[in-house]
């Protein structure tokens, strides 16, 4: 039967080797809070499937808190908005965050997010391994 397995207690899972049923319950994953995320402000609150082609990561990154600025060496950085607002800043280049925009780190680049907001900033993320 096809399931998620624990990989590590500090967020790392492994999606399974068979196919047949992909989905994925980020409920069912422990939320993990980092402080500083690369080098950043704040904390976040995550929860990541992790598999040798590519992350999914379900990010609340918390009121006037930042992911670091830091190079995107494994693949694509893809960040979905799911509720709140913010900004992004991709090789220098600023960016608006809110519900229904994508921000594109693509590998290679370097890049940060900023929640100046008195609210969570939530994010899907997707980083497929190239």
């Amino acid at each position: 039967r096809c399931c998620l397995e624990r990989k590590t207690a500090a967020m790392r899972f492994t999606l399974p080797t068979c196919r047949c049923d992909m989905r994925i319950d980020f409920n069912s994953i422990d939320p993990v809070t980092i402080p500083g995320m690369n080098g950043g402000t704040g904390t976040m609150t995550v929860r990541m499937v992790n598999d040798e082609k590519y992350r999914l990561i379900s990010t609340v990154l918390h009121p006037h808190s930042s992911i670091g600025t830091h190079a995107q060496s494994s693949g694509d950085d893809m960040n979905y908005i799911i509720s709140g607002y913010g900004k992004a800043v991709c090789d220098g280049k600023e960016e608006l965050l809110k519900p229904g925009v994508m921000h594109v780190c693509p590998k290679g680049a370097e890049h940060c997010i900023i929640n100046d907001s008195d609210e969570d900033l939530v994010i899907l993320t997707i980083v497929v391994a190239r």
